[in-house]
């Protein structure tokens, strides 16, 4: 899969489409789901740099990300984000009875998740699923975080952690453990599908409005990832763009 360089990230140039297709196939992919805040924290981080380009596909989630990979590359790139790759991906493999396996979040939201998952696809095939306390992402590697996984070793396995510690997870255990699963990094994925948060409307994420509902939802949690990063990330993409007409 081609990519494209947006700020120090490797960004994937791909679709919604292309990556839930991808999935049907067991091959340890590692997916990581990349928007403004990612970029920005990678950029000013090389460790986590590094990291975030190590993984298989780093799909361009969010508008401006998409925009900067559009307008830099003039590649017609759309947004690739983690809700509509899930629900892409366990559409794609009902025929073939794809397993999932939802790591992170906590119980009562992986209960709702389940139950609306099952109403939405009555046949799809959940393996099962693991919510650990709040350790290190190196601590969740350790195997009585993870044997419940590798027995059961399904297709793909959803990571909700958090960024960047879902990702490190990620590339970690791709590391350190033998398993042929996918692992993909969602995020808040699982709120939003479990209801416990509202997700904003396509409309408004297709013309880069998202960030105001959530913000309106979560306003001291989101607070620095949108009114300081995107701010950021729009300063380091002019910088970029600057540099390449030199």
């Amino acid at each position: 899969m081609d990519s494209v360089l947006i700020l120090n990230t490797e960004v994937s140039v791909t679709s919604v489409d292309a990556v839930a297709k991808l999935l049907q196939k067991k091959d340890s992919k590692t997916i990581a789901i990349c928007n403004a805040n990612t970029l920005v924290r990678s950029y000013k981080d090389t460790d986590l740099q590094k990291k975030i380009n190590s993984l298989d596909i780093r799909t361009p989630d969010g508008f401006p990300v998409a925009k900067a990979s559009k307008y830099l590359y003039k590649n017609n790139q759309e947004r690739v984000d983690g809700y509509n790759v899930f629900h892409e991906t366990i559409k794609k493999g009902l025929k073939n009875n794809k397993s999932h396996y939802f790591f992170g979040s906590d119980e009562e939201t992986i209960k709702k998740l389940k139950k609306n998952l099952v109403h939405l696809y009555p046949e799809i095939n959940i393996s099962g699923y693991m919510c650990p306390p709040i350790l290190s992402y190196k601590q969740l590697t350790d195997d009585q975080w993870i044997d419940d996984l590798k027995n059961k070793d399904p297709d793909i396995v959803w990571v909700s952690l958090g960024f960047p510690k879902q990702e490190e997870f990620i590339e970690l255990i791709a590391k350190r453990v033998e398993i042929k699963s996918n692992f993909i990094g969602i995020g808040g994925v699982f709120s939003w599908v479990a209801g416990s948060i509202i997700k904003a409307p396509e409309i408004l994420a297709n013309i880069g409005l998202e960030w105001v509902f959530r913000l309106m939802q979560e306003p001291r949690r989101l607070f620095k990832r949108y009114l300081v990063d995107n701010f950021l990330f729009i300063i380091y993409i002019i910088k970029q763009i600057i540099k390449t007409k030199r």
